[in-house]
C-alpha cells in the first residue's frame, strides 16, 4: 500500500472514529435529558425543567455537525459496502436522536403545569420514572451496540419495545382509571398521559436506531430476519 493510501485510510479512520464520536456524544446528552426531565417531573423542579429546554440546543449542534461530517466523508472518501452503511446508519441515528432530545424536553416543559402535592397525588407519577429508565436503558445499550457493530445486541434492544409498549398500556388504564374517579385531576392526569406518551414514542425511537444498527452490521434488514425467522 503506498504512502499516499495509507495516509488516506488513516485519514477515513480517523473521521469515522469521530463520527462514533459524536453520536456518543449525542446519546449521552439525549439520555441525560430524560434522567432529569424525569427528575425535574418528580420532585416538581421547575428549574432543573428549564435547564433540560436550554441543554437540548447542545443536541441541534451536535446534529449539525455530524451532517457536515458525513457530507464530508461520502463526498472525499467515498466509503463502500460496510463503511458507507456505517456512514448513514450515523447520519439516521443523529436525527433520531435529536427527536429523543425534543421528547425530553417536551416532559420538561409540562413540569410546571403539573401539580404533584395535596391529596390528588397521582400514584403513577412515582411508576413513570421506573418506564422513563427502561427506554433511556434502551437508548443507552442500542448505542452501544452501534458503537461495537454488534447485531446481535442491537436486536435484543428491539424485543424490548413491547415491554415498553405494554407498560405505557398499564399507565394508560391507571391514569385514566384515576381521572375518571377524582374529575378535579384531569388536567394534570392530560399533562401526565402527555409525558407517558413520549416516553412510549423515545423507546420506538430506541427500536428505530436498532433496526438501522442491525442493517449497518449484517446488511440485512431485521424486519426480514424476523420474518423468515
Amino acid at each position: 500500500m503506498g504512502t499516499g493510501q495509507e495516509h488516506t485510510v488513516k485519514a477515513f479512520d480517523e473521521d469515522i472514529k469521530h463520527l462514533r464520536a459524536l453520536i456518543s456524544q449525542m446519546g449521552g446528552l439525549a439520555e441525560q435529558a430524560i434522567h432529569d426531565a424525569m427528575k425535574a417531573l418528580q420532585r416538581g423542579d421547575t428549574a432543573l425543567a428549564s435547564e433540560v429546554r436550554k441543554k437540548d440546543k447542545q443536541i441541534d449542534v451536535i446534529e449539525a455537525e455530524v451532517e457536515k461530517l458525513v457530507v464530508r466523508l461520502i463526498a472525499l472518501r467515498a466509503p463502500m459496502a460496510d463503511d458507507l452503511r456505517e456512514v448513514i446508519a450515523a447520519l439516521k441515528i443523529a436525527a433520531v436522536l435529536e427527536r429523543i432530545g425534543d421528547y425530553a424536553k417536551n416532559i420538561a416543559k409540562r413540569v410546571p403545569l403539573i401539580h404533584t402535592e395535596g391529596e390528588d397525588r397521582i400514584e403513577a407519577l412515582s411508576i413513570l420514572p421506573a418506564m422513563a429508565q427502561m427506554a433511556s436503558d434502551m437508548v443507552h445499550d442500542v448505542l452501544d451496540a452501534f458503537a461495537s457493530r454488534d447485531a446481535e445486541a442491537a436486536a435484543e434492544v428491539c424485543q424490548r419495545d413491547s415491554a415498553l409498549d405494554d407498560f405505557y398500556d398499564s399507565i394508560f388504564r391507571t391514569l385514566v382509571t384515576f381521572m375518571v374517579e377524582n374529575p378535579r385531576t384531569v388536567s394534570q392526569v392530560a399533562h401526565l398521559l402527555f409525558v407517558a406518551k413520549n416516553i412510549e414514542r423515545i423507546g420506538d425511537h430506541a427500536t428505530n436506531v436498532a433496526e438501522m444498527v442491525y442493517f449497518a452490521a449484517t446488511g440485512r434488514y431485521l424486519a426480514d430476519e424476523a420474518a423468515t425467522a
